[in-house]
């Protein structure tokens, strides 16, 4: 690919070239940002190569990608990415404000924000010729690997922790993906894919780990953008962007394509970056909010399980996209998870809860005082609600069960 230079270490600055690292730096761990020929994109390609472009996917991006589109045009895989945005005046309302809108990530092939992620990866396995991509989930990165490599006949193999809700387990075993369900937690099943991923020669797709996984998931930045120039051109200057945060890999990935963009010169203003972490798994707000860079471990638990992590594995640059852009983090209860659940509900967005809880990281930081009434703002949701339906019950009332009869209806209805 003509448009990569090579990859560069978060924590130490070491430089190598695409062919010298696979992962992560060999001299301190770090995580690698990919940079690309900056010089030679700008004297090839212009914005204007990109509005006019009638792929709509993430594909469109091929300028900005650093793998070559691996084919399968009229397959899942290149219908990854191009999710839509919409105005809520109802829920602006409710919150207070007076432009909100949510961009719905559960309009992916497998449901999930994921997908932008494994769509890259699958076509980086292409490119070296890998037989076997390997990835540790919670169910949604293993959905996506396992529906984009099922779209090009890419082999894929599993591990997920045991507790992962049934719905995700049960899209992984549709796309033919070989699944092995670890007794322990999300980093155990992160340390045994390494672990396999070195005995056996598998690629690895573990988030936080395969640099190309911030690639696929910096095309969501790309969208925003396209959206603001186009539909939303006054939002240029003071944009709030909210999303949930686990590992960290997916606001290290919006950062990552705000980056790629103004260094090219074609973003105006970098939005401000919210991340919005559970209460039982809130490592990176932790170390944010003591002025560090240092991540302590913490004992995950929360119901919001795609972003339930004990050690993130992409925390520096996620306390970093926050702030370098302005932006900060908010811890939320699963409580407030619940209720932002309902939320969205009544204005036809489906939400699991890690997706609901960029919403309700919104709703504290009006609270609070870091958003005000007239501060545009767009909140990501990351998944569907079927994704885990067990957790959506909890956010609302059980049915009333009655007799087939028109008098047992009048005794109910309101």
């Amino acid at each position: 690919m003509k448009n990569i230079k090579g990859y560069h270490c978060s924590i130490c600055g070491s430089e190598y070239s695409p062919n010298d690292a696979i992962y992560t730096c060999p001299m301190d761990g770090g995580n690698f940002d990919i940079v690309l020929e900056y010089n030679w994109i700008s004297k090839n390609f212009s914005p204007d190569n990109i509005y006019t472009s009638t792929d709509y996917s993430l594909w469109r991006y091929q300028p900005l990608l650093p793998v070559p589109d691996p084919g399968g045009i009229n397959t899942p895989l290149h219908s990854a990415g191009w999710t839509p945005v919409y105005m809520s005046a109802n829920l602006a309302r409710n919150v207070g404000l007076n432009k909100l809108w949510i961009k719905d990530e559960s309009r992916n092939p497998t449901a999930s924000f994921k997908d932008r992620a494994s769509a890259i990866v699958v076509a980086r396995a292409r490119e070296i010729g890998a037989e076997i991509v390997v990835t540790a989930s919670t169910g949604n990165a293993g959905a996506a690997l396992a529906g984009m490599a099922a779209a090009i006949g890419q082999k894929a193999v599993i591990f997920a922790p045991r507790t992962a809700p049934p719905a995700k387990i049960a899209q992984l075993l549709i796309y033919g993906a070989s699944v092995y369900l670890v007794d322990g937690s999300y980093d155990d099943a992160f340390d045994l894919t390494i672990q396999a991923s070195n005995e056996f020669g598998w690629y690895c797709r573990n988030t936080g780990y395969n640099p190309f996984t911030a690639e696929g998931k910096k095309t969501a930045a790309f969208e925003i953008w396209e959206w603001m120039v186009h539909l939303q051109p006054r939002l240029t200057q003071n944009l709030s962007v909210f999303v949930s945060v686990g590992d960290g890999n997916i606001i290290s990935g919006l950062h990552k394509g705000f980056k790629d963009l103004s260094v090219l010169g074609w973003l105006e203003s970098m939005p401000r970056i919210f991340g919005v972490q559970a209460e039982g798994s809130a490592a990176i707000a932790n170390a944010y909010t003591s002025g560090t860079e240092h991540i302590t471990p913490v004992s995950a638990h929360t119901l919001a399980d795609s972003i339930s992590v004990d050690l993130p594995r992409d925390g520096v640059r996620a306390i970093r996209a926050a702030r370098e852009t302005g932006g900060g983090y908010l811890v939320v209860s699963d409580d407030e998870i619940m209720s932002a659940i309902a939320d969205l509900g009544k204005v036809g967005i489906f939400a699991e809860p890690a997706g609901a809880a960029s919403y309700a990281g919104l709703v504290k930081a009006i609270r609070s005082g870091l958003i005000q009434p007239e501060e545009p703002v767009l909140v990501i949701n990351t998944g569907s609600g079927l994704k885990d339906v067990r957790a959506a019950m909890q956010a609302v009332k059980e049915p009333l069960i009655i007799e087939p009869t028109l008098t047992a209806l009048k005794k109910v209805i309101v």
